[in-house]
């Protein structure tokens, strides 16, 4: 399916957990293939501004003490702690002073328990251009929401990165059936001319 020309008017960037204990090397959940988006992320936040389009970042974190964890430390190690270098966003992603940031994302789903939907129906988007880390758990659980939001969902493929090869390919493949748009980054470019 063809991606429709995106009004930059009601379009919004969204950048997913682009944080050190996703991204370092050796870090509690490195994400294969993480730092090598951080260029093609750039590269459509600098486009997104340009063009006067918000961009948004979530930042996972977790009290120090695992107290909201819940279940998830059955299938994940602690990470993204309050007050660690973990929690930041990384050293080579470029972050504007206009940016919005949504703190204190507790669960793979950036919608559940934080005020994106207030801040994204604010701002008047109803496209979002979803990239960040990892496609089979945050980017799916965010984009699956979103789309039953009525958002209209876009993923650049050269935005995300997962887990592993093989599961970031099936949940790009899920995600380009009926829950957006799964196109490279200069369809988006172009469909935002």
């Amino acid at each position: 399916m063809a991606l429709p020309p995106l009004d930059p008017k009601r379009t919004a960037v969204l950048v997913i957990d682009m944080q050190r204990d996703f991204l370092d090397p050796g870090a509690p959940i490195e994400t294969p293939g993480g730092r090598a988006i951080i260029p093609a992320i750039n590269r459509l936040t600098a486009r997104a501004r340009a063009l006067g389009i918000p961009v948004v970042f979530t930042q996972e974190m977790h009290r120090a003490d695992k107290s909201d964890f819940g279940i998830e430390l059955q299938f994940e190690p602690p990470h993204c702690l309050e007050g660690t270098p973990g929690m930041e966003l990384a050293e080579r992603l470029e972050v504007a002073p206009t940016d919005y940031r949504i703190m204190g994302k507790r669960r793979y789903d950036a919608f559940l328990g934080t005020d994106l939907e207030t801040l994204l129906r604010g701002l008047r988007a109803e496209n979002l251009i979803v990239a960040g880390v990892c496609t089979d758990v945050c980017v799916t659980s965010t984009v699956q929401h979103a789309r039953n939001l009525d958002f209209r969902c876009v993923v650049p493929r050269e935005c995300v990165a997962g887990t592993a090869p093989e599961r970031h390919e099936a949940a790009l493949l899920c995600l380009g059936h009926v829950f957006g748009y799964v196109v490279s980054l200069p369809e988006v470019e172009a469909a935002l001319r």
